[in-house]
């Protein structure tokens, strides 16, 4: 057997083509050294040992968004190392995952570290500029899990014209899920801000739990486990 070289430099000799097609090939995940996908250009290998897809494409891999559900208690870092091929939920249909899909992800729209529910991760310049730049228009809904007496009025305060550090709140939507859990659907949520609106009317908050940003929603994914955002779908 051949001595090992790079192995971008093997699907460059195998496929006929050039270094940088070859590694968009390793990288796009459509090449195997003895059979195992194998994406780091710089890997060893002989051309014997490598095999390129049937149907590989070339072409830049493109961008991820993934939506985590973020366990109550965790810092948006911590959220983060949650996200692993291991956690992947089944929900997930986009195609095979590739080590690129992992890498670089930037939390938008970050959650409280005592909240739970979606969080999202995302590589694309788009999605980061619209949770960016946008956040303020986007609704969001959360469920809130109460406890104590709510007091007369008590959903119409939440609705419409609260305050909350010396900035007058929009408008939003309130209403009872359960008998200790308020949905809201609500703009420019700040840090502690619901917690403090259902203190006015008489409400202690006990757990938080985000369930759509947008147009997207966290689903039936379960708890620590996350997914990638389908191809062609917006905030």
């Amino acid at each position: 057997m051949s001595t090992p070289i790079r192995l971008d430099k093997c699907v460059a000799s195998v496929a006929n083509c050039s270094r940088k097609d070859a590694q968009q090939y390793i990288e796009g995940g459509w090449v195997r050294v003895d059979g195992v996908v194998v994406e780091e250009p710089q890997a060893l290998a002989t051309p014997e040992q490598v095999t390129l897809d049937a149907d590989a494409q070339l072409g830049p891999i493109q961008p991820t968004t993934l939506l985590l559900h973020k366990p109550a208690g965790l810092s948006t870092d911590q959220a983060l190392a949650l996200v692993a091929p291991a956690t992947m939920s089944e929900l997930d249909t986009e195609g095979p995952l590739l080590k690129h899909h992992l890498r670089r992800l930037n939390p938008l729209m970050p959650l409280e570290e005592a909240a739970s529910g979606l969080l999202v991760l995302s590589q694309d310049g788009r999605v980061i500029r619209r949770l960016t730049e946008d956040a303020d228009s986007i609704e969001q809904e959360f469920v809130v899990e109460v406890s104590g007496e709510l007091k007369p009025y008590g959903l119409n305060r939440l609705a419409d014209g609260m305050k909350y550090q010396q900035r007058m709140l929009p408008p939003c939507k309130v209403s009872w899920q359960s008998e200790d859990r308020l949905r809201f659907a609500i703009k420019q949520v700040r840090p502690g801000q619901l917690q403090a609106m259902c203190a006015e009317v008489g409400l202690q908050v006990q757990g938080v739990r985000r369930l759509r940003i947008g147009s997207i929603p966290l689903g039936k994914m379960a708890v620590g486990q996350w997914r990638r955002l389908p191809a062609g779908l917006r905030f």
